[in-house]
């Protein structure tokens, strides 16, 4: 047997029935309804000493049927949760996808449905929840090019004279190295060094601009590595880096430069840029910057989940390497 809800024309009825002085009983036999159905639809329109109004009643039954059918965001409660936790930690839609099967295998979602819940106001209730993402945008965009640092160096060895192979990211050990701009004034830099294929980043703070600070900031965080793990390092035409034959004989390392105005041929250490100033935005003073803050930068980027590395971690990816070169 079917169940249908009462309609406005038996609501009437059962009101004027009951203004008779007939029992719920005695109006179910008359509407071919069970009495408890009856007495519940009463009592649930007539509280607070209010008196039953069938079509106030109706009203209300409209609105609960609307709001049943309203369809939750985000799948079910578990990814809902899961998603809004993972934006807050600012990863991407894509990363928060991708990783989702990891954490929960049995569960799924397209980035574009996280896209289209972020810029729906009426299901995140007014949240601004694009503050959470890359560019903090109010609306979704096109991808446009951005623009890059230009410069130049002396007795460079150009990318295009650096091994194929390293391109295609089958060996660890090759790094890329930047600086990150603060303000002008600034008489500290900020560092950014990343492995190509692990994507594993060093971030560390130097005291001032000199080549020699530079180097001996980079020379400190290389020395700690397996020699396996250090083979090639890419830089741009900054004058951080001119003295570059001096950092070769301390790391053992062949180091190799990008073009003129050509930075983004150098891209993995550039993206990793752009995931700091999430933390640390454009004009921010480096000055103001203590290494507790760069650390938690650097730990934060080191265990956040990449699709190019089929959503592992760097550190996951840097520890597969090393558990590698162990056993060989």
């Amino acid at each position: 047997m079917s169940f249908t809800h009462l309609s406005l024309e038996e609501r009437e009825r059962m009101y004027a029935l009951r203004e008779q002085g007939v029992s719920f009983r005695g109006i179910g036999k008359v509407l071919n309804r069970h009495h408890t159905t009856l007495s519940r639809e009463y009592r649930r329109n007539a509280k607070y000493g209010k008196p039953y109004v069938p079509c106030r009643a109706q009203r209300q039954a409209d609105k609960r049927a609307v709001d049943q059918r309203y369809q939750a965001p985000l799948k079910n409660p578990l990814i809902f949760v899961y998603v809004r936790q993972k934006l807050r930690k600012k990863w991407s839609p894509e990363t928060i996808a991708g990783r989702l099967s990891i954490d929960h295998p049995k569960e799924s979602i397209h980035p574009e449905t996280i896209y289209h819940y972020i810029y729906n106001s009426k299901k995140t209730r007014g949240m601004k929840l694009y503050r959470y993402l890359k560019l903090h945008r109010k609306r979704r965009m096109k991808k446009n090019g951005r623009k890059v640092k230009r410069g130049k160096i002396v007795d460079a060895i150009r990318i295009d004279q650096r091994p194929e192979a390293i391109n295609t990211r089958d060996t660890v050990g090759h790094w890329e190295t930047d600086n990150m701009g603060g303000k002008q004034k600034d008489k500290s830099s900020f560092a950014a060094t990343v492995e190509r294929k692990t994507r594993y980043t060093l971030l560390d703070l130097v005291k001032d601009r000199t080549a020699e600070t530079r180097n001996q900031q980079l020379v400190s965080r290389l020395k700690t590595l397996p020699s396996k793990l250090k083979h090639t390092l890419t830089a741009d035409n900054g004058a951080e880096n001119a003295k570059h034959q001096q950092l070769k004989r301390a790391t053992g390392m062949d180091i190799y430069f990008c073009h003129p105005y050509a930075s983004w041929e150098k891209g993995t250490v550039e993206n990793r840029i752009g995931r700091v100033r999430d933390f640390i935005p454009k004009g921010t003073s480096i000055d103001t910057l203590t290494d507790k803050q760069v650390k938690a930068v650097e730990h934060y980027l080191n265990h956040r989940p990449m699709k190019c590395l089929g959503w592992k971690t760097p550190y996951e990816a840097m520890m597969l390497e090393l558990t590698a070169l162990e056993n060989t």
